[in-house]
């Protein structure tokens, strides 16, 4: 008896349903910080107020752009207004670098007497009011502070009654001497490494550097005590240093910080905290205030 050969459709059907299932396509890999910050829409971005930006042009051609922050040490700052706009840093230099420290730069000559509206001993500015200080906490524990988050942009901590802005890389402080005193903003300085927050609440934090940076970080270190200078040749000559709102339109910079009550900003903070993008293998579970930068973007 000869029988009939099984027709090859049925075959192809049969080999089908044998067959394992194809595997599930993988699911998307969650956004990565900076993909979150890329996507952020215009209302999570708050503008630089001209009259909050300083911008120092360095005599090798470099820019270096700091947003001042009136909020936190106001007399500070209108010092350094005046300082500005008086030519207090024009001719200046770049007089200490300090590995994973600081960068520190001064007038011309430190000697002559402050410009008039100057206040020569400010108060310490050191802390202000919790009170009235719009606050998104972070959830991390923090060695320096019970609270710790971000106001308006900005880094801060707590003790639940003062809050005071954090040390964090490209913060901007005023020099001073031993106390009593608290430094006019004659002198000035930048973090360039990792946050030192115990010099918090010791010393007055008047802004951030937003651009240019890197022409800081580079700089040859000082191989004096704490980073001085030794040889004059060394030091980076400021060109002028002027206040964004006292240049014409055309050549003010404008910068941008994320809003820290954006919810981007609180996407943003997630995916700092939890990395779960396709390089990561392991989630940190948690963020440091200085490890949590807020962003900042050049509008050209």
């Amino acid at each position: 008896m000869i029988r009939s050969p099984v027709p090859r459709a049925l075959l192809a059907l049969l080999a089908a349903a044998a067959a394992p299932p194809p595997p599930a396509p993988a699911p998307p890999s969650p956004p990565s910080p900076g993909e979150i910050v890329g996507a952020a829409p215009a209302a999570a971005w708050r503008p630089v107020a001209p009259e909050n930006l300083l911008v120092m042009a360095l005599a090798d051609g470099a820019e270096v752009a700091i947003e001042l922050a009136p909020g936190f040490a106001p007399v500070h700052v209108a010092n350094i207004r005046a300082l500005a706009r008086a030519g207090w840093f024009d001719g200046g230099t770049i007089e200490r670098v300090q590995d994973n420290y600081v960068v520190q730069w001064a007038g011309a000559d430190e000697k002559r007497p402050l410009p008039e509206g100057v206040a020569a001993h400010p108060p310490a500015e050191y802390e202000r009011r919790l009170a009235g200080l719009a606050l998104r906490p972070l959830a991390s524990r923090d060695a320096y502070a019970s609270i710790v988050g971000h106001s308006e942009g900005w880094p801060v901590a707590s003790d639940g009654h003062a809050a005071w802005l954090a040390h964090c890389y490209g913060m901007v402080g005023v020099g001073r001497d031993m106390p009593p005193d608290t430094g006019s903003g004659a002198e000035l300085y930048a973090v360039i490494g990792q946050a030192p927050r115990h010099l918090d609440r010791n010393i007055a934090l008047v802004g951030r550097v937003v651009g240019g940076i890197e022409a800081m970080t580079a700089l040859p270190r000082g191989t004096g005590d704490l980073g001085f200078y030794t040889d004059a040749r060394q030091r980076t000559t400021i060109r002028r240093a002027r206040i964004a709102a006292d240049l014409p339109p055309a050549e003010r910079p404008r910068y941008e910080i994320m809003r820290s009550d954006a919810p981007a900003f609180a996407a943003y903070l997630g995916a700092r905290a939890n990395r779960r993008d396709a390089f990561f293998v392991r989630p940190a579970g948690g963020v440091d205030l200085c490890n949590a930068p807020v962003p900042v973007r050049r509008q050209r």
